[in-house]
């Protein structure tokens, strides 16, 4: 909030009273505004992460937690070197916020990881992808209290069109109790990458959670790695293996992180939450590039209702009014 420093008048002639601003912001977009420039980072990471999941099928076979720490260590060097590059400041963190950007990595990357590939173990890949899908709820929910502010009625009403879309999109499949349990654990660290970055994101900005975020979680997998598995295992990947672990690394991690949040520090995490209806679309669009056929019919109508849905919530605020008192 600013405050305007009041002026003495030397004139003896009677002032006209300060106008009374009658403009509200948006109840949780930090801007008060969603334009396009600042949606449109968010748009691209989701892309890409939605387009991962096409390249991920190439590392069924390999090692989960030394593959998943060699991209994390890989992209938390990119980070730092373009951070460098860039000129942009990397501070260091302090109390709390250690624990905020530890949960991001433990929950966010690895727990999430360990969610999906458990989870396909006992149901279809596509509850897993449902339950990640709804996250808009969770985020339109919590989001806006984290950053102080009511949510958004018109956000709310939209994330369950998103959803739908998404789950038309996806589809559905069979699972058991512990399925059930997995996708749950998976729609929380999903929620959790974007809702635990929310208070650390005003002193250390996108750049700032990016890098601490995965060099966490490199070193959390790193450690998972010598435990549960053997850093040897590497030399079993082959070249695709290799290409689709450093595709991750760059586009998916180092490049989406940095859009992801830089769109949720611009326009609240409750509107950006809403975002996330695009990597469902993005996974079909990559799916039909990789020769996986034409979508049903089903797939067009999630596509139009996520459009509808990203289109509700997401329309530009109106201008604000002022309201002037007439001089005395």
């Amino acid at each position: 909030m600013q405050t305007q420093p009041a002026s003495a008048s030397t004139s003896d002639a009677p002032s006209a009273p300060a106008p009374v601003s009658t403009s509200t912001s948006a109840p949780d977009a930090p801007g008060g505004s969603t334009s396009l420039r600042d949606l449109v980072p968010g748009i691209v990471g989701m892309t890409l992460v939605g387009s991962s999941v096409t390249v991920s099928r190439a590392l069924v076979e390999a090692p989960l937690f030394a593959t998943q720490a060699v991209r994390y260590a890989a992209a938390a060097l990119l980070l730092f070197a373009l951070a460098r590059a860039a000129r942009v400041p990397v501070r260091r963190p302090r109390g709390r916020e250690w624990l905020w950007l530890a949960g991001i990595a433990a929950t966010g990357l690895v727990l999430f990881n360990v969610a999906v590939v458990r989870g396909v173990a006992h149901a279809e890949p596509a509850v897993i992808a449902v339950a990640v899908a709804s996250v808009p709820i969770l985020l339109g929910l919590l989001g806006p209290f984290l950053e102080g502010r009511r949510p958004s009625r018109r956000v709310l009403l939209a994330a369950p069109v998103v959803v739908a879309g998404a789950v038309l999109v996806e589809g559905t499949g069979r699972t058991d109790a512990a399925g059930v349990a997995w996708a749950a654990l998976a729609l929380g660290c999903e929620a959790a990458f974007t809702l635990l970055a929310v208070p650390v994101l005003r002193r250390h900005g996108a750049w700032g959670v990016s890098v601490h975020a995965v060099w966490l979680g490199a070193l959390m997998l790193a450690g998972l790695t010598v435990v549960f598995e053997s850093p040897a295992e590497l030399t079993s990947l082959g070249r695709a293996q290799w290409a689709a672990a450093g595709y991750l690394a760059v586009l998916v991690t180092a490049v989406a992180f940095l859009l992801w949040y830089r769109t949720v520090a611009a326009v609240g995490a409750g509107r950006a939450g809403l975002l996330t209806g695009v990597a469902p679309l993005a996974a079909a669009g990559a799916g039909v590039l990789a020769g996986s056929g034409v979508p049903d019919p089903a797939v067009w109508l999630g596509l139009v209702v996520v459009i509808a849905g990203l289109a509700a919530g997401l329309r530009p605020d109106r201008a604000p009014r002022s309201a002037a008192t007439p001089p005395a």
